[in-house]
């Protein structure tokens, strides 16, 4: 069906949604999704939200699939359409499946929150990090859950997982394999943990939300013209390296860790947080964070030339760098991180979506959310 939204008199998009093989087959999510907001903006309009929902049954037992049909180039829309039979099989019998197509940057933010709103049982993104990273963010409202907005709500909504894009770095951390039909068993065995949820101060202190690895300097500024090269899939990482590399210069960066005292750092060449252990498509950056831990793993390579990443890449790709001379390791529930000499340079990022310059604060939330496993 097509469902045309308006808010203040306006259309703002029309979506198609998609309800699949269920016994309610008068039910489908009906979410207007406005591609108004961006990522550097988070605010949301949560009192018209409700508003704006076309339906007043209640969503519990509803599995909400984010899809970003133009993920890997295309692939992940026709990888999709390859395993809705599959879907179909094994989730369809008992349970409301409903398919939202991403359309704009932050489209999935929207469509995460409202589905929580209503009460799904899940919203399970299919794609890449990039689409995996908007989910959680729309998990989040104001600086709170979203389910903490609603009076009396003690219904939980899971995180689900389907790796189809580019990158699958959360995937690896759990050690699960970049194949659809397996994490279709995991969301239909339907088996629950907490995980904690990094957060990164904004601009105007509003907080961003990251399930990998957050990172300041080279790696941010690599990772920003990575972004730029989608197209050229996991060679993409390569490109925005070089394209880093151009212009480089390590930074002398102060620290604040779990609100202590300040400390110099010198010559840092990048500074990495880890709540899981992966970035960059499968290197093994904070080799040492768990996402159900409690504490941020923070990674800091310093005084590192070029030529350093062409010998050390393989301790990168497999974890083993901390060995290493000039990195050093620290776990914190929270850091603050701002330049010496306070122009406003110096890149950050957050699960590889840029996140503006510094200073910043990173911090956990732990036990922030549920993920089936």
């Amino acid at each position: 069906m097509v469902v045309v939204y308006k808010i203040g008199g306006t259309v703002t998009m029309a979506k198609q949604l998609i309800t699949i093989n269920t016994n309610r087959t008068d039910r489908c999510y009906s979410i207007s999704c406005s591609s108004s907001s961006s990522s550097s903006d988070l605010s949301f309009d949560y009192t018209s939200m409700s508003q704006r929902i076309s339906t007043s049954t209640t969503r519990k037992g509803d599995l909400v699939f984010v899809v970003n049909p133009k993920g890997a180039n295309g692939r992940t829309g026709k990888e999709w359409k390859k395993l809705l039979p599959y879907l179909r099989t094994h989730l369809g019998q008992h349970r409301n499946i409903c398919e939202c197509l991403t359309s704009a940057p932050s489209h999935a933010i929207d469509i995460t929150r409202e589905a929580i709103r209503e009460g799904a049982d899940a919203v399970v993104a299919v794609g890449g990090d990039g689409t995996l990273h908007e989910v959680i963010n729309g998990f989040f409202w104001d600086g709170k859950p979203v389910s903490a907005h609603g009076e009396g709500n003690t219904h939980t909504t899971a995180l689900g997982v389907i790796p189809l894009g580019t990158g699958s770095d959360f995937a690896r951390t759990f050690g699960w394999k970049n194949d659809p039909h397996e994490a279709v068993q995991r969301i239909s065995r339907g088996l629950r943990t907490r995980i904690d949820i990094g957060a990164v101060s904004g601009e105007r202190g509003e907080p961003h939300y990251f399930l990998n690895v957050a990172d300041v300097h080279l790696s941010a500024k690599a990772g920003y013209y990575a972004s730029k090269y989608k197209q050229f899939g996991n060679l993409c990482y390569v490109i925005g390296a070089l394209r880093g590399f151009m212009g480089h210069n390590n930074q002398d960066l102060r620290i604040k860790v779990n609100g202590g005292d300040w400390e110099i750092i010198p010559q840092v060449t990048a500074l990495c947080v880890g709540n899981a252990k992966f970035f960059g498509g499968g290197m093994k950056i904070t080799p040492n964070a768990d996402p159900c831990n409690g504490n941020l793993e923070v990674v800091i390579l310093q005084n590192f030339k070029w030529y350093d990443f062409i010998f050390r890449m393989h301790k990168l790709y497999n974890g083993t760098h901390l060995s290493v001379q000039n990195v050093s390791s620290r776990s914190v529930q929270s850091i603050e991180v701002k330049e010496i000499t306070g122009d406003s340079s110096i890149f950050v990022q957050a699960d590889g979506e840029h996140q503006g310059f510094l200073p910043r604060k990173f911090y956990i939330l732990p036990s922030a959310i549920e993920l089936i496993h």
